[in-house]
């Protein structure tokens, strides 16, 4: 494999559990860009928008964007807002390929539900934040190389889907 294959998209679509299944199946390196993170700060990411806030929290991660972007043969989950950073994006193409996972919004509360570690969920209205976000990010998810809608899908379908899609392309 030449190329990375880069997962983004909304928490609660899959990112985490697709790449891992599509590491395995491409014999690949599997990378999480959150643990990175994590592993670099020392804290979990509730603690760095806590206590260093999201733009601190956007630095680093592009940071870990720019070094990981520059290796091949790694597929990596990506944090749902790293494509809100053109050059973030700029290089997860330039090296490999960009697949947005999506979901409804629906489907998104209930796959986090129990999700106690997202900064972002932490709001009266989750469905209507959940959207919102939706909303403002699309614009930025759309310049992905493939799209999956993985509301529907079992892991197996998406992982299938994906396969059949990057087939010629790595």
């Amino acid at each position: 494999m030449k190329k990375n294959i880069a997962l983004v998209g909304f928490m609660g679509t899959g990112k985490t559990t697709i790449a891992r299944r599509l590491a395995v199946e491409l014999k690949a390196d599997y990378i999480d860009l959150d643990d990175l993170i994590e592993d670099k700060e020392g804290m979990k990411i509730v603690e760095i928008f806590k206590l260093k806030g999201e733009a601190y929290f956007r630095k680093v991660e592009k940071e870990i964007v720019s070094n990981i972007s520059s290796q091949a043969g790694k597929v990596i989950a990506c944090g749902g807002g790293v494509v809100l950073d053109e050059e973030n994006v700029k290089n997860l193409k330039n090296n490999g390929l960009l697949i947005c996972l999506r979901a409804k919004a629906d489907v998104i509360l209930e796959r986090t539900k129990n999700y106690r570690h997202r900064p972002l969920l932490n709001a009266a209205d989750k469905k209507a934040k959940v959207e919102e976000l939706l909303h403002r990010r699309e614009p930025f998810y759309a310049r992905a190389d493939f799209s999956l809608d993985t509301s529907c899908l079992s892991e197996e379908e998406v992982v299938d889907k994906i396969l059949a899609w990057i087939k010629d392309r790595i």
